[in-house]
């Protein structure tokens, strides 16, 4: 029932109590639900909206109606999968899985490397490179220009929106930048919509690392890359987009002729200055 819905960590931990509570959810008040789940009961309201319903009655409704049929010995069908011991984990190897599952899914999209090595092109080409990713997605552009930079003469890391961010990407532009990558992850901030908005139109080719094709930020003329998030935990899991973030980079460091070079220059000047500990 709770998949497909953007919920929020706080709506999260309101599902996954139910999940923990299974056979008590559906007589639970909104009081005693908000009680468990360590949460206020307005925000146990949202969350049967959230999920389609008119209000929590509703959605508690809904459960007793869907609840199965006892079993000839008394026990009812989810009892009794409860009774052996949980086959698919307990919640943490759950959202592993689910991550699991997701690589798995990035590898299929991969068997046609020409997107990414599209944007390998485009992003080696750009100098300098400009690199956005705010709110949730800031660790992974973080990331990202922190491994270019040793390959990729002028990497500039987008991470803060506000004013000055229009001013920094008109200033990529003016140097002479000619695309951008984007880490866009949920909840999709308004400000990486409008600074990409305002990208195109200073003529920037966009590459974006999305959670889906049908994000916010998608736009017909931009390069999007999908790689799925987790939303088992209360807070979004990105190994898909980070695995992808490297992927790109491997495709950058293949556009690139003295990549080899510089890493090499780089791990000397390391070595010297005695940089690392092994």
């Amino acid at each position: 029932m709770f998949e497909g819905h953007r919920l929020t960590p706080t709506q999260r931990r309101i599902a996954h109590c139910m999940v923990r509570r299974a056979e008590d959810a559906p007589f639970l008040s909104s009081v005693e639900l908000a009680e468990l789940a360590g949460v206020s009961q307005p925000s146990v309201t949202r969350f049967a909206v959230a999920l389609g319903f008119d209000g929590y009655p509703a959605l508690r409704r809904h459960l007793r109606e869907a609840l199965p049929a006892p079993s000839a010995d008394g026990a009812s069908g989810a009892g009794a999968r409860g009774a052996d011991g949980g086959t698919a984990g307990n919640a943490y190897q759950q959202a592993v899985h689910a991550e699991i599952e997701h690589l798995r899914q990035l590898a299929a999209l991969l068997a046609d490397p020409a997107p990414v090595a599209e944007a390998g092109r485009l992003l080696a080409a750009s100098r300098p490179l400009p690199v956005l990713g705010l709110r949730a997605a800031a660790a992974q552009a973080r990331g990202f220009a922190y491994f270019a930079a040793k390959v990729h003469p002028d990497v500039r890391l987008l991470d803060e929106g506000g004013s000055m961010l229009d001013d920094r990407l008109d200033a990529a532009v003016r140097a002479g930048a000619s695309a951008l990558l984007c880490f866009a992850l949920p909840r999709h901030p308004r400000e990486t919509v409008a600074a990409l908005e305002h990208a195109r139109e200073a003529g920037l080719r966009i590459v974006t690392v999305a959670d889906s094709v049908f994000a916010p930020v998608a736009r017909p003329g931009d390069l999007l890359l999908p790689a799925a998030v987790g939303t088992t935990l209360s807070f979004d899991t990105a190994c898909s987009p980070m695995m992808l973030g490297r992927v790109l980079l491997e495709a950058m460091c293949d556009e690139l002729p003295d990549a080899q070079a510089r890493l090499e220059e780089f791990d000397a000047r390391a070595a010297r200055r005695g940089l690392f500990a092994e």
